[in-house]
């Protein structure tokens, strides 16, 4: 009885106590997340509550653009934890909170891992070592602001490029240049000038391969310069804006942007640039008359180019599924150029005194256009890296050029260029991971290109125009490349290696209409590849490489007609040349300490049939002059294949950073270049030690300001012929955010001391020559970037592997 008395007492007692129970009020939390280093906020970091006794039960926020919070809670005991994507956590546990409370300032700190390997949008430059390359993150260069994608490979460690725009790795200029991996209408038929055609805003990063792998084609033994266009994936609609302008006459801007949900990406950059470049040199040379006394001529080479260039590309991937992804993409670039060209040519006696003067004076107009369109079929089979990417490419590329030059004391001259390719491209990777540790690929690509160039000049004496054919000429170019490759990966313990092989089946066809020359050349080659690494830690490891490379003419270089330079000296193809072929080696060693990063390789390169440019004279007596009587030599310039090139170098890139707002690097090339050959009967053996340095500084300045200063020095080198001297530049650049860090206005100065001359001299028997050369004067440059929804310290999600950073699957583990 009492035992059910006290039951409904206590029922009772339960009934009635919702009437007074109140739920507990809540109360606030707020505080600030500030990066440790460099004291900014960090915006979008993420707050977590965890209570012990519901710990499904989770509470919190993020941080706003101040790296504020402030939301509410219910009061508990908790574990607090504050992150951020590649900082370390900040942990508190047992955090009782009975009240509104203030956390304060909380620091976070990188993690160390991520300080090598996260890429910080428009945040610096990054370094990633892997077995078979180097990539550099194009990041807060705020020297390149502005400018083209020849700027951006001049400010690379272990590129130079000159004051042409030639581009060089290791000081050896064959290298074979590629966008997204595959070769591209963006590097145009004129080749380097077309890379002054594309701004710098334009690229996400730069893959430096000196050691490629089978998965690379074979072309260049120097290596491969793999250059990747931006492509944004960041969820929803951002972009940014740039407009810039400067003197001489420049002018442009672009857009990048994209959209993207769980299916679809959609991506799409467009640029539009106008500006005058202005240069000019000296060509002065000594012709060796026998027992004569010799004659001298003098020229002076002055240009006045305007560019006008025009760029979008358009593009968007569909995700089926996490596995499996279609990305159809398509680009067109027009560029509009003029160039005003004057050559004073003066006959001048040993005593310095001008016995004649011709002025030839040149206008140029020229329209290149390239379209490409790209599909891509990418099948994850699962999260380890089995893959299948297919790929498709087709492009056409054209370069029309009228040019009319005005000679004095002789006949005028007119010519016409119509270049025109068609290139196709399919190729197939195959990634199969046999264990955690182990991979095996294999592909095949064929690369299909035909190249058509008619080429036209007429002498014009008063009202009368007559075809010059001796240099009129019409040529067509074929060349087939079929290849296949397969390659073997493996890690055990420290250890790496990665061994591959591929066939490269090559057919050219040099069809000569005008000339009626038409010869085929068929050659199959087998290109070994050896990766090895060791890891003595997380922080130090060491690489050896080697590959066997080639170099394949190129079109110009086959034709036996002549291209004229001016009425003295001119350029001329020889269709008998062959293919050169280098065998490649490279040590390379890296270790990091908290505040510096040594990277540094040897290497070794030895090469048969070297292709090589020489400057003969050609027996041809040129009239510049009625009256008085003038006439002096004419002088060609072709390519010859020599015996042999030995090239054996070290290079090393040191980084200082004490923080991520002060950045110091430096690197250093040198190398001994032996070239040992004899063509009719000369000997043209030639030895020279060259070398080249760059210095990179960035550091802040009061009022949020940040400065970047770059200097470089290439050392003096030499060929057979042709001895060169040393070249220094400088450039600067200073960067200042604005409207909340959304925009950014920049200001650069290229080759401030207006130093930037390329100066050589040309010895033979039968002549000499000086020349100094300038592509380029100083440029200054403002740019005024604008972002949408794309914070300056945004992450982006890993790349996905669809082809876009190479020729296939990256071997790392």
């Amino acid at each position: 009885m009492l035992l059910i008395l006290s039951l409904l007492i206590g029922l009772s007692s339960l009934a009635q106590r919702p009437q007074n129970f109140q739920k507990p009020a809540k109360i606030t939390l707020s505080g600030k997340v500030i990066d440790q280093e460099t004291q900014q906020p960090l915006e979008y970091a993420t707050i977590t509550l965890k209570n012990a006794r519901f710990p499904d039960r989770l509470q919190g926020g993020i941080t706003n653009d101040e790296g504020l919070f402030n939301f509410e809670i219910f009061p508990g005991r908790y574990t607090v934890t504050t992150e951020y994507i590649s900082f370390e956590k900040d942990i508190k546990e047992g955090v009782v909170l009975r009240e509104s409370k203030d956390l304060g300032t909380i620091a976070l700190g990188m993690e160390v891992n991520s300080l090598n390997e996260v890429e910080l949008v428009a945040e610096r430059t990054e370094v990633e070592i892997r077995l078979d390359k180097r990539v550099y993150n194009v990041g807060k260069d705020i020297t390149v602001r502005g400018g083209s994608v020849s700027d951006v490979m001049d400010n690379i460690p272990s590129v130079s490029v000159d004051v042409e725009g030639n581009i060089s790795l290791r000081g050896n200029n064959n290298v074979r240049i590629l966008i997204n991996g595959k070769p591209s209408g963006l590097v145009g038929l004129s080749g380097p000038d077309a890379l002054r055609q594309l701004p710098a805003e334009s690229i996400e990063r730069v893959e430096v391969i000196t050691s490629p792998s089978a998965r690379y084609e074979a072309a260049g033994t120097a290596g491969i310069l793999n250059i990747i266009l931006k492509r944004e994936e960041l969820a929803g609609f951002n972009g940014s804006f740039i407009l810039n302008g400067g003197t001489p006459t420049s002018y442009g801007g672009s857009a990048s942007l994209n959209w993207r949900n769980k299916k679809l990406n959609v991506f799409t950059t467009t640029s539009y640039n106008n500006g005058k470049s202005l240069g000019g040199g000296v060509f002065n040379s000594e012709y060796f008359n026998g027992n004569q006394a010799s004659t001298f001529t003098n020229e002076t080479r002055d240009y006045n180019r305007n560019r006008e260039r025009f760029f979008i590309n358009l593009g968007a991937e569909y995700y089926f599924d996490d596995n499996t992804s279609l990305t159809v993409s398509a680009f067109t670039r027009t560029s509009n150029n003029g160039s005003n060209n004057t050559t004073i040519i003066e006959d001048v006696a040993l005593n310095g005194n001008i016995l004649n003067r011709l002025g030839r004076y040149q206008d140029e107009t020229e329209e290149d256009n390239s379209g490409q369109f790209t599909a891509n079929f990418t099948k994850k089979f699962n999260d380890k890296g089995h893959e299948l990417v297919i790929e498709f490419q087709s492009e056409e590329s054209s370069e029309d050029e009228s040019d009319f030059a005005d000679n004095t004391n002789v006949f005028d001259q007119t010519s016409s260029t119509e270049e025109k390719q068609k290139r196709q491209l399919l190729q197939l990777d195959y990634v199969y991971p046999i264990d955690e540790n182990t991979q095996f690929e294999a592909g095949f690509r064929g690369n299909y290109s035909q190249q058509d160039t008619d080429y036209q000049v007429f002498d014009i004496n008063g009202n009368e125009s007559t075809l010059n054919t001796d240099l009129t000429n019409y040529l067509g170019f074929t060349q087939n490349v079929n290849a296949a490759y397969t390659q073997f990966g493996k890690k055990i313990n420290q250890f790496s290696y990665l061994l591959g092989i591929r066939m490269e089946n090559t057919k050219i066809v040099i069809d000569q209409r005008t000339a009626d020359i038409y010869k085929e050349k068929k050659y199959t080659d087998w290109f070994p590849t050896l990766n090895l690494s060791y890891e003595f830690n997380e922080r130090e490891n060491i690489t050896l490489g080697y590959s066997r490379r080639i170099r394949r003419p190129r079109s110009w270089s086959l034709n036996p007609f002549q291209s004229l330079t001016s009425l003295t000296f001119f350029r001329q193809g020889n269709p008998d040349l062959d293919p050169s072929y280098a065998n490649s080696f490279d040590l390379g060693y890296l270790k990091r300490w908290d505040k510096f990063t040594l990277n540094g390789s040897v290497y070794y390169s030895t090469s048969k049939q070297v292709i090589t440019r020489i400057t003969e004279t050609t027996g041809t007596i040129v009239r510049i002059s009625d009256d008085p009587v003038i006439d002096v030599p004419a002088l060609r310039s072709t390519s010859i294949n020599l015996a042999e090139n030995n090239r054996t170098g070290t290079e090393f890139t040191l980084t200082y950073s004490p923080n991520r707002q002060v950045r110091i690097s430096g690197n250093f090339n040198i190398f001994n270049s032996e070239t040992i050959g004899t063509y009719e009967d000369q000997v043209l053996d030639a030895e020279i030690v060259s070398w080249f340095a760059r210095i990179n500084a960035s550091f802040p300045l009061p009022f949020g300001i940040t400065t970047q200063l770059r200097t470089f020095y290439r050392g003096p080198s030499a060929n057979a012929q042709t001895e060169s001297q040393g070249i220094l530049s400088m450039s600067g650049a200073i960067n200042k955010d604005l409207f909340n860090k959304k925009g950014t206005l920049s200001f650069r100065a290229s080759d401030i001391f207006n130093s930037r001359r390329r100066k050589s001299t040309t010895l033979t028997e039968n002549f000499t020559n000086y020349t100094e050369f300038q592509w380029r004067q100083p440029t200054y440059i403002f740019t005024f970037t604008y972002r949408i929804n794309e914070n300056k310290n945004s992450r982006k999600r890993s790349q996905r592997s669809n082809g876009e950073g190479g020729d296939g699957g990256e071997f790392e583990f």
